[in-house]
């Protein structure tokens, strides 16, 4: 009796131990796409990504490169003081999106411009995403907002 509670112990626990190996696989397979990086310009010059690929980039908007085209099309500059990236964005901008304002956009590169299918901007004059205070610290080029 009890070598048959023994057996039906082990045979649960290898059920389970199987079930979890299985969905940690499915949930990482799932989230494969989902996962964009974060890059710099200056990280882009060294080391380009490949065709396709969807990541985010960040930086400054460089003074004077806004340029509004047709209908909702804008291009621009990002840098973070070491590199410039064009950037091309149709769609409506944040409120807050200017020059020398820090942005993400999420996108992929077509040639040398980063196309961009979403932009973020920060959300006060003290707000920076990490990831561009950390860019910008790298390249020397960060400055503490004025409080």
């Amino acid at each position: 009796m009890k070598s048959l509670k023994k057996k039906r112990r082990i045979q649960v626990l290898l059920v389970a131990a199987v079930a979890l190996a299985v969905s940690t696989a499915m949930i990482g397979y799932a989230m494969r796409d989902g996962i964009n990086f974060f890059r710099a310009p200056a990280q882009l010059a060294e080391n380009p990504p490949k065709p396709g690929e969807v990541f985010r980039l960040g930086g400054l908007v460089e003074a004077g490169t806004i340029k509004r085209g047709e209908g909702e099309t804008v291009t621009f500059s990002v840098t973070d003081g070491g590199a410039s990236v064009p950037v091309r964005f149709t769609g409506v901008l944040p409120d807050l999106f200017g020059e020398n304002q820090g942005m993400i956009g999420t996108g992929t590169m077509e040639g040398d411009v980063f196309v961009a299918s979403e932009i973020l901007a920060k959300h006060d004059e003290s707000y920076m995403p990490k990831e561009v205070v950390d860019a910008l610290k790298e390249q020397g080029v960060y400055q503490e907002p004025n409080s």
